[in-house]
C-alpha cells in the first residue's frame, strides 16, 4: 500500500484533500453572437479550476446536465428534481467514493441552477457530503450574455471579439440581456429590470470588469474552502 504524501505541493493543509471542488453550468443554451452555447459551463470550470489550483482542493470537473426556471426559454434544461436525483447525486456520491471526500464546493456559474440551494439538505444525506454552494459569480456578472459574461468570455479566451457588433441585435439574440425573453420579464422583475438596462445601454467590453469579477468569485470560493477546512 503506497503512503500518499498529503502535505506535497502548494495546498492551505493536508485537509484540503478531503474537499472537492465541483463546477455546475449550463452546457446548451444560447448567448448571442460572441458567446458560445456552453458559456456558463467554461465560467464555472474557470473559476473552480482556479480556486482548486491555489488551495490544493480536489478539482472533480463539472455536472453535465443543468436546470432552468420554466419560464426561461433560451436553451436545453432539465427539470431541477430530474437533475438532482439523476445527475448531482450519483456524480457527489462516486466522486466520494473514490476520492474519500467529506464536502463539497458546488461552483455555480448558471442562474437557473439556483433552485438546487432548496434541495442541499436533501444531497447531504443522501451522498453523507458536507455541501456550499456558491453562487458568487451568478450574483455579480450582471444580465445574461451582459457586459459581465462578455468580458469575462474575452479574458478566459471564449469570446469571439469579431461578432460584437451583432451581439445586440436582439431581434436575431432575444437572450441577450433577456430583452426579447418576454415571458421571462414579465415573471421575473430582477430579469426585467436588467434586459431595461442592456435595452439602453447595449453591451460593452470591458476587460478590466472582467478580471475582477473572475478574481473576486475565485476568492470567494477559496473562503469557502477556508470555511470547510476551520
Amino acid at each position: 500500500m503506497v503512503e500518499l504524501r498529503y502535505s506535497s505541493g502548494k495546498i492551505l493543509s493536508p485537509g484540503v484533500h478531503r474537499i472537492g471542488i465541483m463546477a455546475i453550468g449550463s452546457h446548451l443554451e444560447n448567448h448571442g453572437a460572441a458567446l458560445p452555447i456552453d458559456t456558463d459551463s467554461k465560467i464555472a470550470s474557470y473559476l473552480a479550476f482556479q480556486a482548486s489550483i491555489r488551495t490544493g482542493a480536489k478539482f472533480l470537473g463539472i455536472l453535465y446536465a443543468a436546470t432552468e426556471y420554466d419560464y426561461v426559454k433560451h436553451g436545453i434544461h432539465l427539470p431541477v428534481d430530474i437533475l438532482v436525483e439523476k445527475e448531482l447525486i450519483p456524480t457527489l456520491k462516486n466522486a466520494r467514493n473514490n476520492l474519500n471526500l467529506e464536502a463539497v464546493v458546488l461552483v455555480n456559474g448558471h442562474g437557473g441552477n439556483v433552485p438546487i440551494k432548496d434541495y442541499l439538505n436533501g444531497i447531504e444525506e443522501e451522498t453523507g457530503l458536507k455541501l456550499i454552494f456558491n453562487n458568487k459569480i451568478v450574483e455579480i456578472e450582471g444580465p445574461h450574455a451582459g457586459t459581465g459574461e462578455l468580458s469575462m468570455g474575452v479574458i478566459i479566451g471564449m469570446a469571439d471579439e469579431s461578432r460584437l457588433s451583432e451581439h445586440c441585435q436582439f431581434d436575431t439574440y432575444p437572450e441577450v440581456g433577456m430583452v426579447g425573453l418576454h415571458k421571462a420579464r414579465h415573471q421575473n422583475k430582477g430579469i426585467d429590470e436588467g434586459a431595461s438596462i442592456v435595452q439602453e445601454h447595449g453591451v460593452c467590453l470591458d476587460r478590466e470588469l472582467g478580471e475582477s469579477l473572475l478574481e473576486n468569485a475565485i476568492c470567494d470560493i477559496i473562503n469557502d474552502i477556508k470555511i470547510l477546512l476551520s
